[in-house]
C-alpha cells in the first residue's frame, strides 16, 4: 500500500466497541478470515491484535466494499472499511480484500518491514498454511497447479472474450471483427472457470494476488 493510500486508508478507521472477539466456528471456514499477530508496547508489555473479516459484507453493502475489525486482547479496538490501515505500535496493519478473500493482511513497521499476520488454525487459511508446514512438497506442487491454471485461463479465455467484444455494433463498426483463434465447446468453458475461480481462492488463502492472473480468474 503507497503512502498516499494508506493516509486515506487511516481516516476511514473507526474506534471499536469493545465487545468481545467471537471464536472461530467450523461453518465460517470460507464467509470469514481471521489473523492476528503480537506486537511489543512502547513499554515492553505484549499486545496480542487480531483482524476479523467476514467476506459477506461486501455483498450486502451499497459499495460493494468489506470491512475489517480489529481485536487487542480479544476485545473490539477498532473497524474500517477496507482496504484498512489501523495505526499499532511501531507500524500499521494493512488489510486489503480480493474478489476471492484477502489478497493482504500485513503488518508494515515504520522502518518498512513487513510481516504476514498469523492465521486461525481453525481458519481455510490456516489450514492451507498447516498444510504448507506438514506437507511442503504437496503445498509447492498445489501452488504451481494454482499458477498454471489461472495462466491457461487468461489464454484460452481472453481471445474468446474479445470475440464476443468485437460483435457489439459500435465496437464492430469501428474496428471491425475479430475472430479468435481459439474455440473451446461451452462445457470446457464453464470447466476452465471453475478451475480459475478455485486456483484464485487457493492463492487467496496464501494472501497472494496478482493485479492480472487473479482478477481474470
Amino acid at each position: 500500500m503507497h503512502e498516499s493510500s494508506r493516509r486515506r486508508a487511516a481516516k476511514r478507521v473507526k474506534p471499536g466497541t469493545g465487545r468481545e472477539l467471537k471464536p472461530f466456528r467450523w461453518w465460517q471456514l470460507f464467509s470469514r478470515s481471521l489473523y492476528s499477530l503480537v506486537l511489543s508496547r512502547d513499554d515492553g508489555r505484549p499486545a496480542t491484535y487480531t483482524v476479523d473479516v467476514r467476506h459477506r459484507r461486501r455483498f450486502f453493502a451499497n459499495d460493494g466494499k468489506g470491512t475489517a475489525d480489529l481485536y487487542l486482547h480479544g476485545r473490539h479496538h477498532a473497524e474500517s472499511k477496507l482496504p484498512a490501515a489501523f495505526p499499532v505500535p511501531g507500524g500499521t496493519i494493512e488489510v486489503a480484500e480480493s474478489p476471492f478473500g484477502l489478497k493482504r493482511c500485513h503488518c508494515v513497521t515504520t522502518d518498512g518491514a513487513e510481516y504476514q499476520l498469523i492465521p486461525d488454525r481453525r481458519s481455510a487459511e490456516g489450514r492451507r498454511a498447516h498444510l504448507a508446514r506438514t506437507h511442503p512438497a504437496l503445498s509447492r506442487a498445489i501452488s504451481i497447479t494454482s499458477v498454471v491454471l489461472l495462466v491457461i485461463s487468461v489464454l484460452l479465455l481472453i481471445p474468446q472474450l474479445i470475440e464476443v467484444a468485437f460483435t457489439l455494433p459500435p465496437v464492430a463498426a469501428r474496428f471491425g471483427t475479430f475472430r479468435s483463434p481459439v474455440s473451446l465447446p461451452a462445457w470446457l468453458n464453464s470447466l476452465l472457470g471453475v478451475g480459475a475461480v478455485l486456483a484464485s481462492i487457493e492463492r487467496a488463502l496464501r494472501l497472494r494476488h496478482n493485479r492480472f492472473l487473479d482478477t481474470v480468474g
